[in-house]
């Protein structure tokens, strides 16, 4: 099969959230099963660029209402990902160095939708036999494609839709309508929901088949989906939701460049002890202490509001040291960076992200929290599970498909509301562990042997695409 991802985000080229590991990762492990799989990106202006090297190989024209913008695709030629990446490249449009918050969002995502059909239409491309739309940013694509005149040599393509994040649908006013090539204005419903254009609605209405990252959160979209529930009730025969895998030839502790000392199930105490220690040293800590770590975005959803006060009952009552790294809501960082100075040598934060420094925390932290209120599937549990940390979680979402609480013979520590009292209750019940060392070790070796990597997922992925083209 010739399989083509389209995406706003894929690791290593640009990243801000699961989305790009998942598009980072998926791809390589289906091509490895001995399929031709192709992902398609903006180009983007960053250090990854800098460092690579790439292949201009069609040019066209993309038209945005009366405004006309010259294309190129260009193909990444090192360093090899894996799988084949083409960017396309927009002057003004899709060239910028980060990937999302510009005023002209809206016209980059149209734009970046169009010129994919627009390639994959010419005679210089070959067809794809499936292509796989991934969050609002490609939902046009199934609507396009099944109502655009000038796209109907693509009409018998499948197109699949995977929901990252229902809480973000790119919603569009309709005086951005004129930007879309001409179809039978009959069919605008399909583009319509709640008076807006909402190119996650549309893709859930036109695509072939719909996917969510876990099982659980396509159940919890079915009651709370940010206004999309009663339409996701209505499609449920053509959904389903596949767990999100991990890389695990880049998540390894035993070869990862990143962390201070590797390590496996043989010699994971030491491993990690040096890993912890670095942690410590660094963020003036004491490594005789358990260590509770937070990684992610500061936003709500991530319950990340809840942190300032999580730390300052747990921190007030309890021994342990708390380590975060993040950035998002200002209100949040600046009450993490004052709580510093309070907390001094059992607190730390760096405000930001850093790839490097994330893997370390993994080898490193004895526990990680992940208080969150949504998380769809959650990735940073896997890398957790990995690396032999415990993870510490709210039961929703993919949390719930991947961690099972101690109290019922399984490995991590989880509690069912994102609330300071539930996420406090269980940094004492962490801690209760922590000082049954035997059990605690136990249990580092045991989560170290479970498989997350994305082998079973690709395979489930693969199955759709013959189902559809069958």
């Amino acid at each position: 099969m010739n399989i083509l991802h389209t995406s706003f985000e894929c690791y290593p080229i640009a990243k801000v959230g699961g989305l790009a590991d998942v598009v980072g990762a998926l791809p390589k492990y289906q091509n490895q099963l001995d399929h031709e799989v192709n992902v398609i990106i903006p180009f983007y202006n960053n250090q990854f660029t800098k460092d690579s090297k790439r292949e201009s190989l069609y040019k066209g024209i993309v038209r945005l209402g009366e405004f006309s913008y010259p294309y190129t695709i260009k193909r990444i030629i090192s360093p090899d990902l894996g799988f084949k990446v083409f960017q396309i490249y927009i002057e003004g449009i899709l060239d910028t160095s980060d990937v999302y918050n510009y005023e002209n969002d809206t016209e980059r995502y149209i734009a970046f939708q169009l010129a994919i059909l627009d390639w994959i239409n010419s005679e210089d491309s070959v067809l794809p036999d499936v292509i796989h739309c991934h969050d609002h940013h490609t939902g046009l694509i199934p609507f396009l494609i099944a109502h655009v005149d000038s796209y109907k040599t693509l009409r018998e393509i499948p197109t699949v839709f995977t929901i990252h994040n229902a809480q973000y649908q790119g919603q569009i006013s309709y005086d951005k309508l004129h930007y879309f090539p001409d179809f039978d204005t009959k069919k605008i419903g399909l583009l319509d929901w709640d008076h807006h254009i909402n190119p996650m609605a549309a893709a859930i209405k036109c695509s072939w088949q719909v996917t969510t990252v876990s099982p659980n959160y396509m159940n919890e979209l079915q009651e709370k989906a940010n206004g999309l529930e009663g339409l996701l009730r209505h499609e449920k025969t053509k959904c389903a939701g596949i767990l999100n895998g991990i890389d695990s030839q880049n998540w390894n502790p035993e070869t990862d460049p990143m962390i201070k000392k590797n390590y496996k199930i043989t010699n994971v105490v030491s491993g990690r002890k040096t890993n912890k220690k670095w942690l410590c040293d660094h963020f003036n800590l004491k490594a005789e202490k358990p260590l509770f770590a937070f990684i992610g975005r500061l936003v709500s959803e991530k319950g990340a509001d809840l942190l300032p006060e999580i730390i300052e009952e747990s921190l007030s009552n309890t021994d342990i040291n708390i380590l975060i790294l993040g950035s998002g809501n200002s209100e949040t960082e600046e009450q993490l960076e004052l709580l510093k100075e309070k907390f001094t040598g059992r607190y730390n934060v760096f405000i930001g992200y850093d790839e490097k420094l994330s893997h370390i925390i993994y080898a490193g932290t004895d526990f990680l929290l992940m208080p969150s209120r949504v998380e769809p599937c959650g990735l940073n549990q896997m890398y957790a599970l990995r690396y032999g940390s415990i993870p510490v979680v709210t039961r929703t979402g993919g949390l719930k498909d991947t961690v099972m609480d101690i109290g019922d013979n399984g490995f991590g520590i989880c509690h069912d509301n994102a609330s300071v009292g539930d996420v406090y209750y269980s940094i004492k019940r962490a801690i209760a562990l922590y000082n049954d060392q035997k059990k605690f070790r136990e249990i580092q070796k045991r989560i170290m042997k479970i498989d997350h990597s994305w082998n079973q997922s690709a395979n489930q992925y693969i199955k759709i695409y013959e189902s559809l083209i069958q």
